[in-house]
Formats: structure tokens, sequence, C-alpha cells
């Protein structure tokens, strides 16, 4: 079934629309598969690299797989539909694009080097890790943690970490995290040595790079944010003891989305996180694709809205969640996993 939806789903079209729906930027990676994405950036850090032993990436790959299939032992896979696998190895990816970018483009002394490079990617790999339920959790959906999901995926990040040999570097982990979200206001994030800073900045770009310029982003705002605030509260009829609704309707999600956009921009990535994206132009050597698909987004929902419709939002996104993922790794899971669960 898997291999039917795919290829509906990615067929051929025009212009930047072209780009096919599980594929990167620069419609080079598939960005559903873990093992295509592990490969590509393991490519980008040996580069940068050379010779720097990459097995903790290896592991970190690995396991995000079975957290997010529903393998891992104690955890029930992933059940939310922006949020999704796709997602964090989208994330992943960007975020090794930035670091190489980084390195490139800095004096040797404010390098953040190999070390940094891999704990930026696990990071990134994992730091929507608190949308995963646990076994004993009560929500009916991982969307309900969305107000908290940060500050769980740094709890994973805890536990995990030494496991890769990054025990000393955890605790940083589970707060240069933060930097995803808004949970903790940005200036009070505890980071102070300034390449971990740095690292953090990174982070942020790369997660809100990622989401926005999804050749899908308009249509998952419409059919899976919105359903995932509605589960957490920030969307629909208020609830007693909840947030206040940030969205009446899908529709006055999109409405917003361009001035969403605008301050995303203004206060973070060209605002707290310095202009970090800049630093792809370094990697894609002078060209921001990522830049280019969110201005193609924002200049596509303008019109709509300048229309008066969203008529338009045609395009069939596809979340990919335990079941999907199961179906494109095609393999049982790890052994270590089994003996865990025995």
């Amino acid at each position: 079934m898997w291999g039917m939806r795919h290829s509906s789903l990615n067929g051929p079209d025009s212009g930047f629309s072209a780009r096919r729906n599980h594929y990167d930027v620069t419609d080079s990676v598939c960005i559903a598969n873990p093992d295509e994405v592990c490969a590509a950036v393991c490519r980008i850090l040996q580069e940068r690299y050379p010779g720097h032993d990459l097995q903790a990436l290896d592991h970190a790959f690995a396991t995000v797989s079975e957290l997010y299939a529903g393998w891992l032992p104690g955890y029930l896979g992933c059940d939310t539909w922006y949020h999704d696998a796709q997602h964090s190895l989208d994330c992943a990816l960007a975020m090794a694009r930035l670091l190489d970018g980084h390195d490139r483009s800095v004096p040797p002394a404010q390098r953040l080097g190999a070390r940094r490079a891999v704990l930026g990617v696990a990071i990134a790999l994992f730091h929507d890790a608190g949308y995963i339920r646990h076994a004993g959790d009560s929500a009916r959906n991982g969307a309900e943690f969305t107000l908290s999901h940060v500050k769980r995926s740094g709890e994973f990040l805890q536990h995990y970490l030494p496991q890769i040999g990054y025990a000393g570097e955890a605790e940083l982990a589970s707060r240069v995290v933060h930097f995803t979200g808004y949970e903790i206001a940005l200036d009070r994030i505890d980071v102070s040595q300034p390449q971990d800073r740095v690292l953090g900045f990174l982070l942020g770009t790369a997660d809100v790079l990622a989401q926005t310029a999804d050749r899908c982003y308009l249509e998952k705002c419409r059919d899976y944010l919105y359903r995932e605030f509605e589960l957490c509260g920030l969307a629909g009829a208020p609830r007693e003891g909840g947030p206040e609704p940030s969205y009446r309707s899908a529709t006055d999600l999109l409405k917003r989305t361009p001035d969403y956009n605008r301050k995303l921009w203004e206060e973070r990535l060209d605002g707290y996180f310095g202009g970090a994206h800049r630093y792809l132009e370094a990697h894609f050597a002078g060209r921001n694709p990522y830049r280019e698909g969110v201005m193609a987004n924002l200049k596509r929902i303008a019109a709509m809205i300048d229309q008066g419709s969203f008529d338009g939002l045609t395009r069939r996104p596809q979340a990919i969640g335990a079941g999907e993922l199961r179906a494109i790794l095609k393999r049982p899971r790890s052994a270590a996993s089994r003996a865990k669960a025995a």
C-alpha cells in the first residue's frame, strides 16, 4: 500500500511544485526514509570532518526509526500528523546542512567541530520525541502534549544520549532543544557557552525551515496542524481549565499564516537566531533552497487570501506515522529492541 500511495503523491508537476511531497528542498533525498536521510547526513559530516567516527549517528537514526515506528519498548509510536517522522528527519538534514555551512564560513576558533555537529543532529532527530506517547500515558494522542513536548523531548535526550557516548552533553542537550519551542523564552534558556548557543540557533532555524519550506506546508497546516491544535486546546472551542484557543477554524489558521511567518523571520530567524539561515548559502554554493521554498509557500497563500478562496490547496500530504514508517523500513525491529521487550 505504501508504494502505491508514495508514487501517486509524487507525480510530475511544474515549477517549484515539481518537487515531490516526501522529498527535501532539493528533491534529491526522500525525507520519509530514515536510511536515506542518515546516508545524506553522514555524507555531509564525513566530508566536513574527515575520519570522524559517525557510529553514534547510525545508532541515533536507528533509534528514532524504532521510536516513531512504535518498536522502541515503552513507547507507542508516532500518531501525530504534522509533527511526524518526516518532519524530524527533514529537520535533521537541514541541521547537518546548516552545521556544514557554519563551519565553512567562520574562523577555525569559532567552528563547532565534529562532536558538537553529531550532537546537534541527534538533538534535531529527537527534538519532537516528546510527542510520542509512553506506554503509561493517559493521553489519547501525542498532540495532547503540544504545550509540554519540548520538556519531554529534553527528558528523552537525557536518557538516550549516554547510550551513544554523549553522557557529558545530555544535560546540555535537554536545554538546547528548547530553541525549537516556546515553553521557555529564548533569552531564558540556560546555555552560556557561545558555541553551544550557536548550536541552539542552528537547531531552531532548522526546525522552522523544515516545516515552512515543506512542499505541502499549507495543506499540512489546514489538515494536520489545526487537528493537533484542537487536541491540545489551542484551536476550536474553549475548554474549562485549558489554554485560550488561538484559532477558531482551519481557515482562520490559514489566513493568519503569512503574519505568523513574518513574525518567525523577524523575531527568530533574522532576530534572535541572528540570521543563521544564511549559512545554508555556504553549503549550497550561494543558494538557499529552504528560503526559496518558504517564499514560494507564502506567495501561494497570499494569492489565495487575495482571491478569497483556498480551493487551490490541492496537494495531498501523507503523514508518516508509525504504520507508514514500518512500511517504509520493511524490516523487523532490531534484536536489541526485541531483547529489551522480552
